[in-house]
């Protein structure tokens, strides 16, 4: 398959490189060109993926029959909240909006941001646990909406364009051997994890989920969660909830230490499982990707 990546040298984007990479024809675009120190078997170009005329260019020559569009400003508060809001929605546009035109399927980086939990100014409790692809949406920064907007806008791509749009909602990524989730300044203080509930994946697990969008049959427009199957305090969650919040929702089947977050819709459509725990990886030695 000859899959375009866009922001294929980021943090996570490097992964997803390196996971397709194996099996794969792929050209990463990007805002800087790697020189002679990107991969030896991936393709490079540079451009500004704002800029929809140049993006047009670009993937109208490739042809790629698929595009991941995995290029944003990664959470609130890196930049100012036009800044990131501009960035992200105008990135997607111009990307699906291309890839809708040349018939390539999509597979982009949405985040569990758009649920609105982690960036609240007082994170509630949700509506349901686990928490489920149709839980509402109620973000109150601009990442968040972004995240939407970037999700409606592969809906109406998907429906103009008869292609398919699948948008990954990932909790907060981790690194092997890094685990930010695990120092003790998170595991010591329920506030500094309580925004998205004591969630986290492994930066492997999203980039097998990203492949495994690619070969699996999705009509239309659909979103997946894509987070660890435990919580990152391995403790049972719901004495987490009521300790953090004093409640738990009406609606609750979650036990032990799971994740707040529903994963079986991507089990069921994408055949998909998280497998890496923070048991194991946080302390872990691998390679970083050289992308």
């Amino acid at each position: 398959m000859e899959i375009a990546v866009t922001g294929g040298r980021g943090q996570t984007g490097r992964w997803v490189v390196d996971q397709l990479v194996e099996d794969h024809s792929v050209t990463c675009l990007d805002l800087e060109h790697p020189g002679t120190g990107g991969h030896p078997e991936v393709d490079y170009l540079a451009l500004d993926l704002t800029d929809q005329g140049s993006v047009f260019d670009v993937l109208t020559d490739l042809e790629p029959d698929a595009v991941v569009h995995w290029a944003a400003i990664p959470a609130a508060g890196i930049k100012t909240g036009v800044d990131t809001y501009r960035n992200n929605t105008l990135a997607a546009h111009s990307v699906l909006t291309a890839a809708g035109r040349i018939g390539a399927q999509v597979v982009q980086a949405s985040s569990d941001g758009a649920y609105g939990f982690f960036f609240a100014d007082e994170t509630p409790v949700p509506d349901e646990l686990p928490i489920t692809e149709e839980h509402a949406l109620r973000p109150e920064d601009d990442y968040g909406l972004s995240k939407i907007v970037t999700e409606e806008i592969g809906k109406t791509i998907a429906r103009r364009d008869d292609i398919s749009v699948t948008s990954i909602r990932p909790s907060w990524i981790q690194l092997p051997g890094e685990y930010p989730c695990r120092d003790d300044e998170y595991t010591s203080n329920l506030d500094a994890g309580a925004g998205n509930y004591w969630s986290y994946v492994d930066v492997r697990d999203v980039a097998e989920m990203v492949e495994a969008a690619l070969t699996a049959e999705v009509d239309g427009h659909e979103a997946f969660n894509c987070v660890a199957p435990d919580n990152a305090l391995g403790r049972p969650l719901r004495e987490l909830m009521i300790e953090q919040y004093g409640s738990l929702p009406e609606n609750c089947s979650v036990e032990g230490d799971a994740s707040a977050y529903d994963t079986s819709k991507a089990s069921e459509v994408l055949d998909w499982e998280p497998t890496r725990s923070w048991r194991t990886a946080a302390d872990e030695s691998v390679d970083i990707p050289t992308i």
